[in-house]
C-alpha cells in the first residue's frame, strides 16, 4: 500500500467548508458574529450534536473479562465540547495492576497464544481487523466524543488506519524467524526470535487508536501477552475494541486493560517485576520516570515515544500558497495535539512576509466547532489544563514581543475551544519556540542563510521529525543529511504508514514504533550452539 498522506484523507473527507449559517441559530449569533467573523465559523453551540454510539464497556478488562476495580473507584471521562462527563469508568489502581500482570503471565506461561502457530494468530487479528472495518462509524463516533477530534478525521483516516495496521501486523505474524549462523570450528548456530514475555503498555490521549494499533498490534504478532494502560482523558475506545479482539478468537487473559493515573495505575505498571517489556507514549518528563522506574525494578527494557518541537523550513523556492497550506497542516492537525507537529515554521526571508499575510488569513478561515459537524476541520482541545496550558503560552509570546497576527483567545463560552492562533516574528529563545505547547498556536520564524537554518532547526534537546519544503533536489538532500531528527518529511507532512518507522533522535524518545523495526520491541534471541 503506498504511503498514506493524512494530510490528503483530510482534505478530501473535510472538503474544508464552513458551516452553513443554518447551523447557529438566530438567537445565538448576535453574541457569536464577531468571532464568526474572523474564523469560519463559532464554537459555543448551545445545544451540541450527541452521537448514536452506546457506552457498554467502562470497566476494566481482566483475564478476558469486564471487571470493576478492586477499589470499587470509578472516575469521569468528559466530553470536551462541553466538560460534562460522558460515563464513569472503572479506576484501576496498584491491586488491578497486579490483577491483569497476573492474568497476562499466565496467559503466557500456560495459555494457547504463544503456543498456537503464528498463522493461527495471524488469522485471529484479520478477523479482528474485519470487525474494526464493520464498525467503523460506531468506534470513529466514541473516539470523536471522548477526545474532540473532527468525526470525519477519525472515521476517515484514523479508524481505517487502525485495520490497516492490524492487517500489516497479522502479515508479520508468520514471517518470524531465525537464523542459520556460520560459526568457526565444528559448530551448527541457530538463532530463534522469542516473544519477550508479558508486555506493559501505556498510551496516550492525542490518538487512542492508533497508539493502541502501534503498540499493541506488533505485540500480538509476536506471540506476547499484554497489560495496557489507556490514558485517563479518553479510556473509551481501547475497552470497545478489545470486546471485538476477543470476538475475533483472542484467548483470555492475552490483553489486559486498566484505566486509571499514571501515578497510581502508570506506575505500578512502570515498575512491575513480573512485566517484561514497557512501551510509554507520551511527555519527555513522564517517559523519563517510567524509564527510571523500569530500571530500577527489573531493569525492563523501554521503548519510549516522547516529546517533539519540529521544525518545518519553507525555502525561499517556495510555492507559498502550497507551502502555507502544508505548513497550516502540520501545525494545526488535530488541534495541535500531534507529538510531531511542525510547531517551528521557519521561513526565508524573502517570501517571509507573503507568508505571514497568507497563513493569517488560512488561520482565520479555518473552521472550528462542534467536531460532530460536517467541514469542521478543529474541535476543542483535550481538557480544561491543556486547555489552560495552551492559554499560558499563548500569553507568554506575547509577552516576549512576538507579534500576534491573528487568534489569542478562547473561542465561544462553552469547552475548550481555542482560537487558531498565529504568531510571527519569534525568536529562537521565546518559549512558544523551544517549549512543546501542544495546541493550535502557529509559530514562524525568519531565516536567511541554509546553514543557520540548519543550526537553529537542531538547537534543541527535540528530534522527532522535520519538515522542508523546496523545489530544488540539492537542498532537500543537504537539509535531509544535516537535521536531526527520526522523520523528516520533504513536501509533505504526516505521511504515515503501517511500513514506515516512526521514532526520535535525543530527548524524543528511544526505539521505533511501527514497520518491520517495531517487531524488535516484542522479541528476545535465543541462539543454540552444537
Amino acid at each position: 500500500m503506498a504511503a498514506r498522506r493524512l494530510s490528503g484523507v483530510l482534505s478530501r473527507s473535510l472538503s474544508l467548508r464552513p458551516l452553513s449559517s443554518s447551523v447557529v441559530s438566530r438567537g445565538k449569533r448576535s453574541n457569536l458574529e464577531g468571532e464568526s467573523r474572523r474564523f469560519g465559523t463559532a464554537a459555543a453551540l448551545e445545544q451540541p450534536i450527541t452521537p448514536s454510539v452506546r457506552i457498554n464497556y467502562t470497566q476494566l478488562l481482566i483475564d478476558g473479562k469486564f471487571v470493576d476495580s478492586a477499589s470499587g473507584k470509578t472516575f469521569p471521562t468528559l466530553d470536551p465540547r462541553t466538560g460534562e462527563v460522558i460515563a464513569n469508568v472503572a479506576e484501576g489502581d496498584a491491586e488491578d495492576i497486579n490483577r491483569a500482570v497476573s492474568a497476562a503471565r499466565k496467559a503466557f506461561d500456560e495459555g494457547p497464544w504463544p503456543k498456537m502457530s503464528a498463522y493461527e494468530r495471524s488469522c485471529v487479528l484479520l478477523r479482528f481487523a474485519d470487525l474494526v472495518e464493520k464498525h467503523n462509524d460506531d468506534i470513529a463516533a466514541l473516539e470523536t466524543w471522548d477526545n474532540g477530534k473532527p468525526y470525519e478525521q477519525a472515521a476517515k483516516a484514523e479508524v481505517p488506519m487502525l485495520t490497516r495496521l492490524f492487517r500489516y501486523y497479522a502479515g508479520w505474524a508468520d514471517k518470524i524467524h531465525g537464523l542459520t549462523v556460520p560459526a568457526d570450528g565444528p559448530y551448527q548456530v541457530h538463532t530463534l526470535h522469542e516473544p519477550i514475555g508479558v508486555a506493559g503498555q501505556i498510551i496516550p490521549w492525542n490518538f487512542p487508536l492508533l497508539m493502541f494499533a502501534w503498540k499493541v498490534g506488533p505485540a500480538l504478532a509476536c506471540g506476547n501477552t499484554i497489560v495496557l494502560k489507556t490514558a485517563e482523558q479518553t479510556p473509551l475506545t481501547a475497552l470497545y475494541v478489545a470486546q471485538l479482539l476477543h470476538e475475533a478468537g483472542l484467548p483470555p487473559g492475552v490483553l489486559n486493560i486498566v484505566s486509571g493515573f499514571g501515578p497510581t495505575a502508570g506506575a505500578a505498571l512502570a515498575s512491575h517485576m513480573d512485566v517484561d517489556k514497557i512501551a510509554f507514549t507520551g511527555s519527555t518528563e513522564t517517559g523519563k520516570i517510567v524509564q527510571e522506574l523500569a530500571a530500577k525494578s527489573n531493569l525492563k527494557p523501554c521503548t519510549l515515544e516522547l516529546g517533539g518541537k519540529s521544525p518545518f523550513i519553507i525555502c525561499e523556492d517556495a510555492d507559498i500558497d502550497k507551502a502555507v497550506e502544508l505548513a497550516h497542516f502540520a501545525l494545526f492537525f488535530n488541534q495541535g495535539q500531534c507529538c510531531c507537529a511542525g510547531s517551528r515554521t521557519f521561513v526565508h526571508e524573502r517570501v517571509y512576509d507573503e507568508f505571514i499575510e497568507k497563513s493569517r488569513a488560512r488561520a482565520q478561515r479555518r473552521t472550528v466547532g462542534d467536531p460532530f459537524q460536517k467541514g469542521i476541520e478543529q474541535g476543542p482541545q483535550i481538557d480544561s489544563e491543556q486547555f489552560e496550558k495552551i492559554l499560558k503560552y499563548i500569553k507568554s509570546g506575547v509577552e516576549s514581543n512576538a507579534t500576534l497576527e491573528c487568534g489569542g483567545d478562547r473561542l465561544g463560552s462553552k469547552g475548550y475551544y481555542i482560537q487558531p492562533t498565529v504568531f510571527s516574528n519569534v525568536q529562537d529563545d521565546m518559549l512558544i519556540a523551544k517549549d512543546e505547547i501542544f495546541g493550535p498556536v502557529q509559530s514562524i520564524l525568519k531565516f536567511k542563510e541554509i546553514d543557520d537554518v540548519i543550526k537553529r532547526a537542531n538547537a534543541t534537546r527535540y528530534g522527532l521529525a522535520a519538515g522542508v519544503f523546496t523545489k530544488n533536489l540539492d537542498t532537500a538532500n543537504r537539509l535531509t543529511r544535516a537535521l536531526r531528527a527520526g522523520t523528516i518529511w520533504v513536501n509533505c507532512f504526516d505521511v504515515f504508514d503501517a511500513a514506515i518507522p516512526f521514532g526520535g533522535y535525543k530527548m524524543s524518545g528511544i526505539g521505533r514504533e511501527k514497520g518491520i523495526y517495531s517487531l524488535n520491541n516484542y522479541l528476545q534471541i535465543e541462539h543454540s550452539i552444537g
